[in-house]
């Protein structure tokens, strides 16, 4: 079977090269990533990459496996997507700051004939951070394009992050060690 992923995320596309697995990147534009308000939690993700997977469907060859996947960062009871500015991402931070939070990653493989679909849950704690260093960040790696308004990866996950219960790859955004199981589990790859 060939791996299709629909995602423009470099860190999936990483994190899926990681698998050694060969696979094809293949991205739609304006697919709708709404979701209904009633959902909560890993609920939200999951959602949506079922419905980024109805947008290829049609597009499916018999010997194609298709991934989707989505990820939010979720704090008492809400989301925080990703930042539309620098002040957005620096209020998200500070709201991270001194908390633990959840990362939820819903992960949909598709094909013709069936569709598997996940959610991932990791709880990760911050430290309490000072304005300088959450500036400092903001200003240096711009987190516009993540979840929450930060890369776990980069410098705010070495001064930031105390702890984390759960997958690290899924606070990246994509539960690579889930992923495969469910690949070999479900589809034999």
């Amino acid at each position: 079977m060939k791996l299709i992923l629909a995602s423009n995320s470099p860190r999936r596309r990483e994190l899926l090269a990681g698998l050694d697995l060969d696979f094809e990147v293949r991205v739609l534009p304006g697919v709708d990533e709404s979701y209904p308000s009633t959902l909560n939690g890993g609920d939200i993700p999951l959602f949506i990459a079922k419905e980024k997977a109805q947008a290829y469907v049609s597009q499916l060859s018999a010997d194609e496996i298709l991934i989707t996947a989505d990820t939010i960062v979720w704090l008492d009871g809400q989301v925080l997507e990703k930042p539309v500015d620098e002040h957005d991402a620096c209020r998200m931070l500070r709201m991270l700051s001194g908390n633990t939070h959840q990362v939820y990653t819903g992960v949909c493989l598709t094909t013709t004939e069936k569709q598997v679909a996940f959610s991932c849950k990791t709880d990760v704690t911050f430290a309490t951070l000072t304005d300088d260093e959450i500036n400092t960040y903001v200003t240096r790696y711009k987190p516009f394009d993540k979840a929450g308004s930060y890369g776990v990866q980069e410098w705010i996950g070495y001064v930031a992050v105390e702890s984390i219960n759960g997958s690290f790859y899924n606070v990246m955004g994509l539960p690579v060690q889930r992923l495969y199981q469910s690949l070999k589990q479900n589809f034999n790859v």
